[in-house]
């Protein structure tokens, strides 16, 4: 990669015998919306501290929009905005005057650029923080992260507690930043959002990066449940050569089954027979880390 918005060689944090990220290697291109993914305890959040210098490696080190995280943090950090997973301020303040402090600290911001996304994310402004709800106190940290056009993103879970529309509303946030050649890097564990932002994706297990894909690739090679309804009965032996398929179930018309991989082969048996009904369900998230954990695995751990 020619250009790195975010670069670790060996990234190590040892917490006294307990590895919170083992040799972590990474990168992320300018301009690019990249997703970080894992379950709780893979070593997402202590990659985010050591990259914001909240938190000091045991080895290695990370360069990020190419400054040194380590010895560099005050200057990186003019230039980036933060997202926490939950946002914690002093909640006697509105939202409005947090957001002006905030702004006036960073030399500030864009008249009515405060006000343009409150809109956009439906938050009173007017509201003291102590009453807000996780989801609405989300939206704060939020803003406060995006008000200033900073450009690098880093969002830990940006949309904990944001209902259906407004995670919508940050995934046009989050492409947005990307059409103007600044840089998202956002940890989640919400499949759907990161299939909808995300260039690329970082699977992380036990501190080491499992896998980087394009999202597109990470989808096809994904495991999905798939459900046809046929015009007529059908014999399981008409799938029984089809590349992929698992957990193969034929009812009269019905056929069940798990899906591995493209979908080509499938499709073109199943148009062999009259369709009346198909259906194909992602796997979830933590179906996905399964799968490549799974295949990460040493033999000796599988055993």
């Amino acid at each position: 990669m020619a250009e790195a918005a975010i670069s670790t060689e060996g990234l190590t944090k040892d917490y006294g015998g307990t590895l919170g990220l083992d040799g972590l290697d990474m990168e992320v291109g300018v301009g690019e919306v990249y997703g970080f993914l894992g379950p709780n305890g893979a070593g997402k959040t202590t990659a985010i501290r050591l990259l914001l210098n909240l938190i000091r490696p045991t080895s290695g080190r990370a360069t990020v929009l190419g400054l040194d995280a380590q010895t560099e943090s005050v200057a990186l950090r003019r230039r980036l905005g933060y997202l926490p997973g939950d946002f914690l301020v002093d909640g006697r303040q509105s939202s409005r005057e947090l957001l002006s402090y905030l702004g006036n600290l960073r030399g500030g911001i864009s008249p009515g650029r405060v006000e343009e996304l409150a809109q956009r994310l439906d938050l009173d402004l007017g509201v003291r923080i102590k009453t807000l709800s996780k989801g609405n106190r989300q939206k704060v940290g939020l803003i406060q992260a995006v008000m200033h056009d900073p450009e690098l993103l880093i969002l830990d879970e940006p949309t904990s507690g944001l209902d259906p529309f407004l995670q919508h509303e940050f995934v046009s946030l989050a492409r947005e930043a990307a059409m103007d050649g600044r840089t998202v890097f956002m940890s989640s564990h919400v499949m759907s959002e990161v299939q909808q932002t995300a260039d690329r994706v970082g699977i992380i297990r036990d501190g080491r990066m499992v896998t980087v894909e394009g999202v597109e690739e990470l989808r096809e090679r994904s495991m999905r449940k798939v459900s046809i309804l046929f015009g007529h009965p059908v014999r399981p032996e008409d799938f029984a050569g089809v590349d992929g398929l698992s957990d193969v179930r034929v009812i009269g018309r019905s056929l069940s089954c798990r899906l591995d991989g493209r979908a080509d082969a499938l499709v073109k048996e199943a148009a062999r027979h009259t369709v009346v009904t198909l259906s194909v369900e992602e796997a979830d998230l933590e179906e996905l880390f399964f799968q490549y954990y799974d295949r990460s695995r040493p033999a000796d751990d599988a055993a």
